[in-house]
């Protein structure tokens, strides 16, 4: 085994990406404090060719050096808005036809195992703020909500850990079904 160089790994040029059959998933990111996290998730979002990410609230927004830290250019490859408010962001999706779904731990969740994304539906996935979560008021507003089943003492993931496993799992189920 051998470890593969840059040159063997088939990455898009920034217009490939652009170009390229987007995954039928919008990530909406509410109140979402830290900026290493944003960047991670612009990460998340290209590594899965995520169509769209909206930042919401108190969400910085590129251009930031911060950010731009762990997103390492995916800011200019995955589309993203800035939206003041969650509420009206979600609303109008739903509008568009797209399923929101809330990642969280509340009554009548379904654990991401059992999650049958369907192909030719698109998902808005929302994640909330690293202490408060996705507020009551999105929760309620959502078509359903995803947990992600925890076994530890601590039962809460860093935000872009929580995105990473979600969007990948909702990806791997996607491109299974297609195949």
């Amino acid at each position: 085994m051998r470890k593969l160089a840059n040159s063997e790994l088939d990455r898009k040029s920034v217009e490939g990406f652009k170009e390229a059959q987007k995954t039928p998933v919008i990530i909406v990111l509410d109140d979402i404090r830290s900026l290493h996290n944003i960047g991670s998730v612009f990460r998340t979002a290209d590594a899965f060719l995520v169509e769209k990410i909206y930042l919401c609230g108190i969400t910085a927004t590129p251009p930031n050096k911060e950010i731009h830290k762990t997103a390492l250019g995916a800011t200019d490859t995955v589309a993203w808005e800035y939206e003041k408010d969650v509420l009206t962001t979600l609303t109008t999706l739903q509008q568009q036809g797209v399923t929101v779904l809330a990642i969280e731990q509340v009554e009548n969740a379904v654990f991401l195992q059992d999650f049958e994304p369907q192909t030719g539906k698109k998902y808005a996935l929302v994640f909330g703020n690293e202490v408060k979560g996705v507020s009551e008021e999105a929760v309620a507003l959502a078509d359903g909500c995803i947990e992600i089943p925890q076994l530890g003492t601590k039962h809460s993931l860093n935000i872009s850990v929580s995105a990473g496993i979600v969007v990948w799992d909702i990806f791997r189920k996607l491109q299974y079904a297609e195949n």
